[in-house]
């Protein structure tokens, strides 16, 4: 049988790959051939300098004191820091902002080979063998255990615990237990291994600690934190001026942060931080479709925009009693009064107010009468509804949350108006609910409602609407769904 040198080059190929297969596969006695794999990483730690200003930095001090130990060392920014800073010998640089002309800034293993990193503060010095120190800590440390932090300076870290509600885009610092540490205060240099941290989402954003810590408490991972400390390098004390912009790139970079991160509110020391929506921005979802916000199908409850509501509820009615306007709270804001004594955390607020009464605010007055949007004195929007005769009063000219406010007037002792959008709960009621009106507490202030409140829900939205909470459209979501 004859063959041919196709045949013979298909044969010669097949053997080839069978060999290269046996070479992966094989080991000896004592070991053997190296992997085919791709390496994991070399033993050793890399440090990273990341946090730190463009100006009245120490960068070349803190990259040439620790490139001495010896290390690998790594300056990352966003972009070449300015003014140039000459760095020493082997030290490079990692630009993280994307150019076409450059493969992508975090592709690996191409700029960190070795199994573990460090965080390293700008104006930290090394000592030696503390890097490998705390390399061992996490290697032998608890199942949990993904980060260790060491301090810088005198001044020991302060443990936090960390606390995240993802709902309610809320993350709670408080005092943490020896050994239960999630965060910590202080300046610190971070440790963990390389594979975790190029994992995280945002590996590298700032502020460092607060990123990583956030991240790590999301994955449930430990935090040990070491005695030892590296010491802090003498430094002239910067300029008013550079602490002035220090201070206000750190607030950029925070607020920056908790957008990624979705955080919205941040509780610490009884104090709290909020980084959703304000006036000045717009509100931290679209426009509602199916009255089924974004949000709620992402399982999640702004808190900014319930405070937003708050505020607003309680602005508005405050308006209306000054002017003598008889309101009530109405559909969704009437069945939180009910069941929380607070506006439910995925709906809106509806306030019913007497048509005839319209014209005592001066507000509405303005709006009826021009057909034109008008500003408050506090900031808030009030203007005729584009949907039909009702009026919106927004939290700002920016943040377009609202509270509707629906006019109804009594025919034949029936209170209906003239505008029905098809909700289910929008139907008309008997205007006895109404004589007289009761207060009720609500989000914080006392509101005035219909009397026999459980009677009037339960004519809008059916028997055991407050016992049975559900979402605004059970057909596009359920509450049990979540």
């Amino acid at each position: 049988m004859r063959v041919t040198p196709c045949q013979a080059a298909a044969l010669a190929g097949a053997i080839g790959l069978n060999l290269l297969l046996l070479y992966c596969t094989w080991r000896g006695p004592g070991g053997g051939a190296p992997s085919c794999r791709p390496p994991r990483g070399v033993p050793g730690v890399t440090v990273l300098l990341r946090d730190f200003e463009d100006f009245e930095n120490d960068l070349m001090g803190t990259a040439r004191s620790f490139a001495s130990l010896p290390v690998p060392v790594l300056v990352v920014a966003e972009t070449a820091p300015y003014p140039p800073v000459p760095l020493p010998a082997g030290v490079d640089l990692l630009l993280l902002r994307p150019a076409a002309d450059r493969p992508p800034p975090l592709a690996r293993p191409a700029h960190v080979r070795t199994r573990h990193v460090a965080l390293v503060p700008d104006g930290t010095r090394p000592v030696p063998g503390l890097l490998e120190r705390m390399r061992d800590a996490l290697e032998e440390g608890a199942g949990d255990t993904r980060l260790v932090a060491a301090p810088v300076g005198s001044v020991p870290l302060r443990c936090l615990e960390l606390r995240l509600e993802a709902r309610a885009w809320t993350a709670r610092y408080g005092p943490g237990a020896p050994g239960l540490c999630r965060a910590v205060e202080g300046t610190a240099v971070l440790l963990l291994r390389t594979r975790d941290l190029f994992a995280l989402p945002f590996p590298l954003a700032r502020p460092v600690p607060t990123a990583l810590f956030v991240q790590a408490a999301f994955r449930g991972w430990g935090l040990r934190v070491m005695p030892a400390a590296f010491p802090a390098a003498r430094r002239p004390p910067v300029s008013p001026h550079g602490r002035w912009k220090a201070e206000n790139l750190a607030e950029t970079r925070r607020r920056r942060l908790m957008r990624d991160l979705g955080i919205t509110e941040v509780l610490a020391d009884g104090r709290e931080r909020w980084y959703g929506c304000s006036k000045e921005t717009a509100r931290c979802f679209g426009t509602v479709h199916a009255r089924t916000p974004q949000y709620l199908l992402a399982g999640r409850y702004p808190p900014c925009c319930l405070r937003a509501l708050r505020e607003t509820a309680r602005h508005v009615t405050g308006a209306l009693e000054a002017a003598g306007v008889r309101y009530w709270l109405e559909g969704g804001s009437l069945l939180g009064a009910v069941r929380l004594g607070d506006i439910i955390p995925w709906d809106y607020d509806v306030v019913g107010i007497y048509r005839e009464d319209v014209g005592k605010c001066r507000w509405l007055a303005r709006v009826a009468a021009a057909g034109e949007p008008v500003e408050d004195a506090e900031g808030f929007l009030w203007e005729k509804a584009a949907e039909g005769d009702f009026y919106r009063v927004h939290y700002s000219r920016s943040n377009r949350l609202h509270v509707d406010l629906w006019p109804f007037y009594p025919r034949g002792g029936v209170m209906t108006k003239d505008t029905w959008l098809g909700h289910p709960q929008d139907v008309e009621f008997p205007e006895s609910f109404l004589r007289p009106r009761v207060p009720m507490p609500f989000a914080g202030f006392t509101a005035m409602a219909p009397n026999n409140a459980r009677a009037f829900l339960e004519l809008k939205f059916g028997p055991g609407a407050v016992e049975n909470p559900e979402y605004p459209n059970p057909a596009v979501k359920r509450l049990g769904q979540d």
